[in-house]
Parts: C-alpha cells; structure tokens; sequence
C-alpha cells in the first residue's frame, strides 16, 4: 500500500462526487486534511451557502452552512460550519457538526455524533455516539455505536503512519482515520491516530487498532479468559 487516493478510494466512482478535487495533487491520502479549510473558503466564495432541506426550526445553523435539497436536519442538531451538507442526508437530533466538514449524498449523522475537519464521501454512516475527527471515510462506510476516531496523540506529537515497508512523518498533529470505501467498524472499536483502514475491510466490535490495514481484510478482538479455581 503506497498511501494513495486510489488505495483507498475507487476513482471512477470519487470522480462522480461533487467535491473530487479536493484530493488532485495529492501524493498521499492524508494531505487532503489541511486542504478542507482552505477549499470550504474558496467553494463558498464561489457558490454562497444556501439552506435548501427540511430544517426543524430548534435546529442550530450556522452562516457558513450549505444544506442541500431532500436533506432532514431535525431538532437538537447543531451544524456550525463551515459545512456542506449533500442531498438527501439525515441530520439527526443531538448532531454535533463542527468547523470543516463535509458531507457527501445519502449520509447520516446521528445523536450524539461529533464531526470537525472530516470529508465523508457518499452513502457513509455515523450513527450513533462516534467521534470523527480530522478523518476522511469512503463510499458506503459505516460506524457502528461509539466508534471513535481518535486524533492527537497524548504526547502531542506529529503523527507518524507506519506500515510493514514504510514510516512516514506526516507533519500533522491531528490526524484521526482513513476509511477506504465500504469499510464496517463494530460497536465500540477506537481506531488511534493517523489509523488507515483499506476498502471492504471490516474491524469487528472492540478492537482498538492501531496502524495500517489492507483491503478486504478482518480483525477480530482478541479474548482471553481465566479460569478460578473451584472453592
């Protein structure tokens, strides 16, 4: 795996997406990070923000929020934006969307889901009590409840990507997950920082992984158990 858009994206179908040149001039995936801000910036210089979808009047919008049409956001949400919000998307009450966000077609975000500095691709699900953080998640991706992308190390240090060929330094302090397209992370698994998980994959329900993991691959949580003696 060299880290490229194309290990974890499929090209033909990111290419379809409204916003695929975010990632052009990239050499790995992960410099799309400091790119949100600043193309947010530009995009809505270009195309001002508009509130196109059904939004519940105790839902909290910021001014730089783009909500396309046939989009739910329901009472409780609160998106602060800068965000951009596709079509048909659900909201969901105790949604908590943050600076830099965008969120591709047929998404949800549901209660208690916090987002900041993220890009989800289409059809990408975050349903219930997840953290993304400084994250980018593929194509029909889904979290289960209480997944969380963790995204700065407790030493605070810049966050280093290792694999079996490589070690590279990304130069970024805050880097959560790559999710390839039609990833499934179970219930309650942490993923560390600067964790890249390959398409189809599938870490199952409390694993906390950390590191590089290939396409169409399985990790299942380890158990141990100990057995008392009789009394």
């Amino acid at each position: 795996m060299n880290f490229q858009v194309q290990d974890f994206f499929e090209l033909t179908r990111l290419n379809k997406t409204r916003h695929a040149s975010i990632f052009e001039g990239v050499a790995h995936v992960w410099e799309v990070l400091p790119k949100i801000k600043p193309y947010l910036t530009t995009y809505f210089e270009k195309n001002p923000p508009q509130l196109l979808g059904e939004i519940d009047p105790h839902a909290k919008i910021g001014p730089l929020v783009h909500i396309s049409k046939g989009t739910v956001v329901e009472a409780g949400a609160v998106i602060k934006g800068p965000a951009w919000i596709g079509e048909q998307c659900e909201i969901r009450s105790g949604a908590y969307i943050r600076d830099q966000v965008i969120v591709g077609d047929h998404s949800v975000i549901g209660n208690s889901s916090e987002l900041k500095n993220s890009l989800l691709i289409d059809h990408v699900q975050v349903p219930h009590f997840n953290y993304v953080g400084d994250s980018i998640l593929g194509f029909g991706s889904h979290l289960g409840a209480g997944v969380i992308l963790s995204n700065f190390k407790l030493t605070g240090d810049s966050i280093v990507v290792k694999s079996q060929e490589h070690k590279i330094e990304t130069g970024l302090r805050k880097f959560g997950a790559i999710i390839g397209d039609q990833v499934e992370i179970g219930c309650h698994a942490v993923l560390n920082p600067g964790s890249l998980i390959g398409p189809r994959s599938m870490i199952y329900s409390g694993v906390q992984w950390r590191g590089t993991l290939g396409p169409d691959q399985i990790v299942k949580a380890s158990v141990s158990y100990t057995i008392l003696p009789k009394k």
